[in-house]
């Protein structure tokens, strides 16, 4: 028999299937109707999925793209897939149509997989693809009992759609294949790949190994979170990019533990209904949503919370006074840490009983760090440096972007664009990314450290600052800042700019500060600050009296 355990749906899938992990929950979906996946019956559907590739002529290397929700669904595709050998490409599901298009043509997928309720986004773009060979759509679970919906759809009971060639109902196809035999693999063969989350801009195809899967949940899930067989895992961000795919997916699988699955968008309301219900024991989560939470509970912690043992953050740097915050009502510190979907999860960390707010910890065992200058020399204690890392759970680089991986993978190094300060106790401080850095009079201003200091001011519940120009071409911090609800714009500014220059020093303060609704992020809540840097050309720093109220305007 061929040997299999290079295949890393062996070890998280398979090595459960007989045993007491057999009938032990998998995956749950939260809410009304919500269904339950066990260890053995992930096991027997994603063989049958492995037989539907077969059945409808796709082979291994060709690749699959997944526009799917956090349902029992995607577990199934996504671990079927590389028992078959195809490659899963799973997207974010709040892009746009033309997005689709682009990375739809550009991974040349020859399968698509989508949740009924992505297609409308999806469908305009189907018909012109000349890879697609069939499109497999899933039904709402609390569809199952009534009419076909593709029947609904295309009128034609789901055969010979107007989308593709091959529209097909996806409980019916699965139902309808047998098992197949797991494919005996290399380690080091691309499993699946992932789109970065374009927080700089238009996202690329990141292709992962086989063996990356186990090295994160070796290194961080054991060694830092610690992650139990008996933890039920709730995390808000989604299985459609690393961090989340790790968190929900890979980690909880890794020990046989269960994840409480949330298919609707996370809210501090949608949240706290799924911890009522669920009772996790690890939460995952994104700054962003932290703050929200922490803001609309008011200093109460919801039912359902108090067997919260461990709380993990990534997608952007942890504010301070979020962390907390959080701290002060939940009774557990957040252990905030660094990762990127080049390195598919979390390399730099705060450990438990170790957090020190205002840093990102120290490396995650397994990974080697180093901040490096301009020259690529390595920077001194309390100096700013890009960060380096060395993890085997590097990618094998972008899809059709030789330059970009070569500028970004070097050797066993891989670099993340972030700038960081090495502290004296060892522990990174974040200062943003490469090119959000800019210098006022000649000194080096980090745009977080501004972030932070306006985030402690009582009135703001969020901050993003960028370098703007002046009538006379010289950079300033500009400042973008969401109130907490209920505070009035009035005098806000002035109160700001003082707050800052009190907090981090008279030159950092933000010289123009706009007051919006919300701000420009990608789904993994990271803020994209290169789309608050295209709205505004050169300011007058004479007229910088007054916040202005732009609503809205920061999200185009």
């Amino acid at each position: 028999m061929a040997d299999i355990s290079g295949n890393a749906a062996y070890y998280f899938v398979d090595r459960h299937r007989s045993g007491a992990a057999g009938a032990k929950p998998a995956f749950v979906e939260s809410g009304p109707g919500g269904r339950t996946l066990t260890y053995g019956d992930l096991a027997l559907q994603s063989d049958r999925m492995a037989a539907l590739y077969e059945r409808h002529g796709l082979r291994a290397e060709d690749r699959a793209a997944m526009l799917v929700l956090d349902q029992i669904e995607f577990p199934v595709i996504f671990w079927g897939s590389l028992k078959a050998g195809i490659v899963p490409i799973p997207l974010n599901t709040l892009l746009s149509t033309e997005v689709y298009n682009a990375i739809l043509m550009d991974s040349r997928a020859r399968a698509l997989f989508v949740s009924s309720e992505l297609l409308p986004t999806v469908e305009p773009v189907l018909a012109a693809n000349p890879y697609l060979q069939a499109v497999f759509v899933i039904e709402p679970r609390n569809a199952r009992n009534a009419p076909s919906l593709l029947g609904r759809l295309f009128g034609n009971g789901g055969k010979k759609g107007r989308a593709t060639g091959r529209t097909l109902a996806f409980a019916a196809e699965l139902a309808a294949s047998e098992r197949r035999e797991m494919l005996a693999v290399s380690p080091d063969e691309c499993a699946f790949w992932l789109y970065s989350s374009g927080s700089t801009g238009t996202p690329k195809g990141v292709r992962h190994v086989h063996s990356s899967l186990k090295y994160t949940s070796d290194t961080y899930a054991l060694q830092v979170l610690g992650i139990q067989s008996g933890d039920i895992v709730f995390s808000t961000a989604k299985m459609f990019f690393a961090y989340g795919l790790g968190n929900a997916m890979t980690f909880p699988m890794s020990v046989g533990a269960t994840t409480i699955l949330l298919s609707g968008r996370p809210t501090p309301d949608s949240i706290a209904a799924v911890i009522r219900e669920t009772r996790p024991t690890i939460f995952c989560c994104v700054p962003t949503l932290y703050a929200a939470i922490a803001a609309a509970f008011a200093g109460k912690r919801p039912e359902g919370a108090e067997r919260i043992r461990r709380c993990i953050s990534a997608g952007e740097a942890l504010p301070a006074e979020v962390g907390a915050r959080w701290t002060q009502i939940f009774g557990v510190d957040i252990l905030d840490g660094v990762g990127s979907t080049e390195l598919l999860h979390i390399f730099l960390s705060n450990r438990h009983g170790e957090v020190v707010y205002g840093t990102s910890g120290v490396a995650v065992p397994g990974y080697e760090l180093r901040l490096v200058n301009e020259r690529g020399d390595q920077v001194n204690t309390g100096e700013i440096g890009e960060l380096l890392v060395n993890g085997a759970s590097a990618a094998d680089g972008y899809w059709n972007q030789r330059e970009k991986s070569r500028a970004t993978f070097e050797g066993s190094w891989t670099r993340t664009g972030d700038k960081y300060q090495l502290r004296e106790d060892g522990r990174l401080v974040y200062c943003g990314r490469t090119d959000d850095m800019f210098k006022v009079s000649g000194i080096w201003v980090a745009p977080f450290e501004v972030e932070q200091a306006l985030i402690s001011h009582p009135a703001v519940l969020e901050a993003a600052v960028v370098s703007a120009r002046d009538a006379e071409g010289l950079e300033k911090p500009k400042a973008y800042v969401v109130l907490k609800k209920g505070t009035s714009a009035d005098g806000v500014a002035e109160a700001l700019r003082e707050h800052v220059k009190e907090t981090i020093g008279k030159w950092k303060y933000p010289r123009w500060i706009e007051i919006v609704d919300e701000l420009p992020k990608t789904a993994t809540g990271k803020i994209q600050r290169f789309k608050l840097r295209e709205l505004d050309g050169p300011h007058d720093v004479a007229q910088r009296g007054d916040a202005v109220d732009r609503g809205q305007r920061a999200q185009a």
